[in-house]
């Protein structure tokens, strides 16, 4: 049985394959071939489309297209998820996160504010706040890889064509421009410079 909210207020296409115990907010819209497994939950405001979803995940306010989403995630609020991403087991994709052409290893964190394309992400992961992967060179789209149990600091820019090997950390604020091996630490960013100046009226 799946549990809807409000019933009236839900707009779900013929075709459309809901599983046993999930739950259905209202303003929600599933079309096309979409799947959504058993014990989910799909919170108001959310738009999928071929779209395919594991058992026991969450999805809060998000936008997903032509993707797959595996089990036990937990999904925005305010996620874009964008055509040919694959998103594994156990992961967590937070506010303000956009996905496009990426695949996403099992336990990987995404928590907030981040822009990840034409990437592979290894598991076990840590991408933090106001990550990009910098994928656009002006005339083509370039990958990004991660590797298994990296850590990504806040603020960081990723210049694709790059690799960041299994357990490396990389320092927040870094533009990182350069494959880094593994277990390395990698910093990149300006020198601070501090002048004392006097307002003049």
């Amino acid at each position: 049985m799946v549990n809807y909210i409000d019933q009236s207020h839900t707009y779900i296409e013929d075709g459309v394959v809901i599983g046993e115990g999930t739950t259905i907010y209202p303003n929600v819209i599933l079309e096309g071939n979409t799947k959504i497994g058993k014990n989910c939950i799909i919170h108001m405001g959310c738009y999928l489309k071929n779209v395919e979803v594991g058992d026991n995940t969450t999805i809060y306010h998000s936008q997903i297209e032509d993707s797959k989403i595996g089990s036990s995630c937990n999904i925005g609020p305010y996620a874009h998820i964008r055509p040919n991403c694959i998103i594994e087991d156990d992961i967590k994709v937070g506010s303000f996160v956009e996905l496009k052409n990426s695949h996403i290893g099992r336990q990987t964190k995404i928590p907030h504010l981040s822009y990840i394309g034409d990437s592979i992400v290894g598991k076990n992961v840590n991408i933090g706040c106001g990550v990009v992967t910098a994928n656009y060179d002006g005339k083509e789209k370039l990958q990004t890889i991660i590797e298994n149990g990296a850590f990504i600091g806040c603020n960081t820019n990723l210049v694709a064509p790059i690799k960041i090997e299994q357990n490396a950390i990389i320092g927040a604020g870094s533009t990182i421009t350069r494959d880094v091996p593994n277990d390395t630490l990698a910093v990149a960013r300006a020198k601070i410079v501090m002048k004392k100046y006097k307002e003049e009226c």
